[in-house]
């Protein structure tokens, strides 16, 4: 199955189905608990009236779930591609109901609660994301989530995901969400794995997208033939990974940033040799602050690329500051603004080799050569970065026109 749902593969749905939910479960290896989620489930639909369906994603399973799905009335679609985001996708392509709402198969989601997911949808959300955790109005029973999980890693993620993109939502990782279809066909979602709910929100709030949280409780997992699929450090890392890598500012342009200001800061001490409580910066503080000038620059334009990469492979959204960007930032001005800082590093640069030529080509005053020297290889560099960066992003944003 390719990574990107595809609702055109799905059966068409028929003006007698009039299904209003789809519940989605992924599966793998899920036979001590299925039944009990499917019939929890179609409980659900049947109590509040609501026209829908139960489908089962089975990615693989040997242990007879599929076999259970199939006795317990829902509808089962199979899953080649292994992986807890193909086993999703899939399912929600196959979906003809108006919203899908997505729960894993443990038995710890609790479908009884599947109907307050269609007040906020049928009130124009776009997505409803659950929220197990108390800071969210969610129940955590004893003994359902790890300690690790619970006071550490869920709340460290989710807020991250509400500052870094703006997600309104306390708990980044909870599983049972629901929304309208339409929505994740415009998202391109690309991660197979257990990433594919964290995208799943990070580019729905990028897009623009009608976000709303309902709490819910979580239980203890009700498998017992074998472990829970999660991992805590693996998953952790895999999370933070992900996180840094859909955000080239907190992975790229902040820390490179902070690097140029250290280094400006470095060349404001340093140039005119002051000495503050006792310490005197000399010209070996301006090698530092141009090592952070370089390194920092280097980093933004990292961000730039990989930002303008992402955008045009369809792995993140265009947001305002990238239109801006493109806006204001073309090639002639990159150049430009690289043309003038190559004259002006070469002109100290030239400076610096005239002191050397009055002096006979003798020994220099060091530490008043290096305050022109290293400044003119600072620019001088600079300058060839931005000739060779301005080509690379204009190669990069052909795509965008």
């Amino acid at each position: 199955m390719n990574a990107t749902a595809d609702r055109s593969t799905a059966p068409a749905a028929r003006p007698e189905d009039s299904l209003e939910l789809s519940i989605v479960m992924p599966c793998l290896n899920e036979a001590d608990t299925l039944a009990l989620c499917i019939g929890k489930a179609r409980r659900a639909l049947a109590e509040a009236g609501i026209a829908g369906e139960v489908i089962v994603a089975d990615n693989g399973s040997s242990d007879g779930s599929q076999a259970i799905a199939e006795r317990e009335g829902a509808r089962l679609v199979p899953i080649a591609l292994r992986g807890y985001g193909s086993a999703l996708m899939g399912g929600i392509a196959a979906a003809r109901g108006r919203f899908v709402l997505m729960g894993d198969a443990d038995d710890s989601y609790d479908f009884l609660q599947s109907a307050r997911f269609l007040g906020p949808l049928r009130e124009g959300a776009d997505l409803v994301q659950g929220c197990r955790l108390p800071s969210g109005g969610g129940t955590i029973m004893p003994g359902a989530m790890p300690f690790l999980h619970r006071w550490w890693g869920n709340p460290m993620f989710s807020a991250m995901a509400r500052r870094w993109y703006g997600a309104p939502i306390h708990d980044i990782y909870c599983g049972m969400r629901a929304f309208r279809p339409e929505l994740i066909d415009t998202l391109d979602l690309q991660c197979t794995g257990m990433e594919y709910a964290t995208e799943m929100i990070i580019k729905a709030t990028l897009s623009g997208a009608r976000l709303a949280e309902v709490p819910i409780t979580l239980n203890p997992d009700g498998r017992t033939t074998h472990p829970p699929h999660l991992r805590t450090f693996r998953d952790g890392w895999r999370t933070l990974r992900f996180f840094l890598m859909y955000s080239p500012k907190w992975l790229f342009f902040m820390p490179g940033l902070l690097l140029m200001l250290l280094g400006l800061v470095g060349y404001a001490v340093a140039l005119p040799g002051l000495t503050v409580i006792g310490v005197t910066f000399d010209a070996h503080t301006l090698l530092f602050a141009s090592l952070a000038i370089l390194c920092g620059y280097q980093s933004v334009l990292f961000a730039v690329f990989t930002k303008t990469f992402a955008v045009n492979e369809g792995l993140m959204l265009a947001d305002r500051y990238y239109r801006w960007f493109f806006r204001v930032a073309n090639l002639e001005r990159g150049l430009l603004v690289a043309i003038g800082a190559l004259l002006i590093g070469l002109m100290l640069l030239l400076a610096a080799v005239n002191q050397w030529r009055v002096s006979d080509f003798g020994r220099l005053d060091y530490a008043q050569t290096m305050r022109l020297v290293v400044p003119g290889v600072t620019l001088t560099a600079l300058g060839f970065q931005t000739v060779a960066s301005s080509f690379f992003i204009s190669i990069l944003g052909m795509r965008r026109r």
